[in-house]
């Protein structure tokens, strides 16, 4: 009898979205210094999902809908990773955006105790305190940016946090660390150079930082670890020095300063564009800015959560979320990708959607008021496996240091124009810095 062998079935045909034909170098100047206005302006021509081609990363779909990006938050860590490169070049091969699959679930158990639960409140106070220092040097009756001060405050409380402690190496932490993420920020779309063009280059610069940074987390740990009363500290150092992985193996050193230096950077740049973008709403919206004063004034809480949560959505200050095709095919609705594909999740987009969110430009904490936001269409912070994983702690400070304003202070309301946005490489701040008149109460 003849055997009958069956071939395999024909891989699936690429089909790949709507592509814009302007150069390269248009492109690639656009998506580096005015990527919220090119993006918002390809969606108009071409919908929901598009394809842009990006220096470094090449092809790129764009998604903007919500359904799909429910779909791309959802699919497993095994067929879509972190998109390459990534922010490791900035923060290490041992931090948390350099992993994949599971590597990425191992070292995300580690890192979420210190940013949940009992551990939050035991954050609190200090988030609190470090509000009551730095507002105590606000003028009153001036106009004044509060961007800078909202650094200063996510900066001295993700330190204390983090370390526990207050000190001489601390210090030098906050001199390193603002420049070097506002310049990391910036080089963060741009081709790492081939050759080394010295000290003097933002290259060379970010290397210096870097020395300087291990030096000082050596001391910190170093000093940590001979605490007398080490295994009793709940700051987030000792909690990860005191972790380990299911098979009991520890961090290593290196890979605990990736992460510090992650946390430090992300942890308190998007924290304080999010407060910056706070006070730049609620002063061009007197019923809402009234409205929350006489909650503070009552002990409540629901619309100042209502209002964050708004202020997330219009004001989006991380616009994507990217991904990488591990899979041999991608079938993202009617769209196939191929493996190593690069996709990225269009959170400005869709948290303009009117589908999802009706008169999407307006603010209206009143949407939020009773009910959750919607899992896959609101996502400041992402979504899936690679969802931000300080989004709790910075839910938390966003609403610490809101209420300890609004108790302390009355802000003036103005009819000024909206500040533009003001894009700072990764993030994006309010072009005047959120500037706001104040008087104590």
């Amino acid at each position: 009898m003849t055997e009958v062998v069956q071939a395999a079935p024909a891989p699936p045909a690429i089909k790949l979205p709507p592509a814009t034909r302007m150069p390269a170098l248009i492109q690639g100047l656009g998506f580096a210094t005015a990527r919220r206005r090119m993006m918002r302006n390809l969606a108009r021509r071409y919908g929901k999902v598009f394809s842009v081609h990006v220096p470094i990363y090449g092809d790129i779909v764009v998604v903007g809908d919500a359904q799909l990006a429910r779909q791309i938050f959802t699919t497993s860590p095994d067929e879509l990773g972190n998109i390459k490169p990534n922010l490791s070049r900035l923060f290490g091969s041992g931090s948390v955006f350099a992993l994949d699959r599971e590597e990425h679930r191992r070292r995300r158990r580690l890192l979420a105790p210190p940013f949940h639960g009992k551990s939050i409140k035991n954050y609190e106070t200090i988030i609190e305190r470090e509000t009551l220092c730095e507002t105590a040097k606000w003028p009153e009756g001036k106009l004044f940016p509060t961007l800078e001060s909202m650094n200063r405050i996510t900066l001295n409380a993700i330190l204390r946090a983090v370390f526990g402690a207050d000190g001489a190496e601390l210090d030098e932490l906050r001199r390193i660390i603002p420049p070097w993420v506002t310049l990391g920020s910036r080089l963060a779309a741009l081709p790492m150079p081939k050759r080394n063009y010295g000290r003097l280059s933002p290259w060379g610069w970010m290397a210096e930082w870097r020395q300087n940074y291990d030096v000082i987390i050596d001391k910190l740990i170093a000093n940590e670890q001979s605490d007398p009363n080490f295994h009793e500290r709940t700051d987030v150092l000792a909690l990860l020095l005191r972790s380990t992985y299911e098979d009991g193996s520890a961090m290593s050193r290196k890979d605990i300063g990736d992460e510090l230096l992650t946390l430090l950077a992300a942890g308190h740049e998007t924290t304080a564009s999010t407060l910056g973008w706070a006070f730049e709403r609620l002063c061009r919206h007197p019923e809402v800015l009234a409205d929350l004063v006489q909650e503070v004034d009552a002990g409540g809480s629901e619309l100042r959560h209502a209002v964050i949560l708004e202020v997330q959505r219009v004001r989006t200050v991380i616009d994507f979320a990217p991904r990488h095709v591990f899979s041999d095919v991608y079938q993202l609705g009617e769209w196939t990708l191929p493996r190593g594909s690069s996709l990225i999740v269009n959170i400005a987009q869709i948290h303009e959607d009117p589908d999802v969110f009706p008169n999407p430009e307006r603010f209206d904490p009143q949407r939020f008021m009773g009910s959750k936001p919607p899992a896959f269409a609101w996502i400041p912070f992402g979504g899936g496996t690679r969802r931000c994983v300080g989004a709790a702690f910075a839910n938390m400070e966003l609403d610490v240091v809101l209420r300890t304003v609004l108790q302390h202070f009355t802000i003036e309301t103005t009819t000024a124009r909206d500040e533009r946005w003001h894009g700072r490489g990764v993030a994006y701040t309010p072009k005047s810095g959120g500037r706001i008149v104040v008087h104590r109460r």
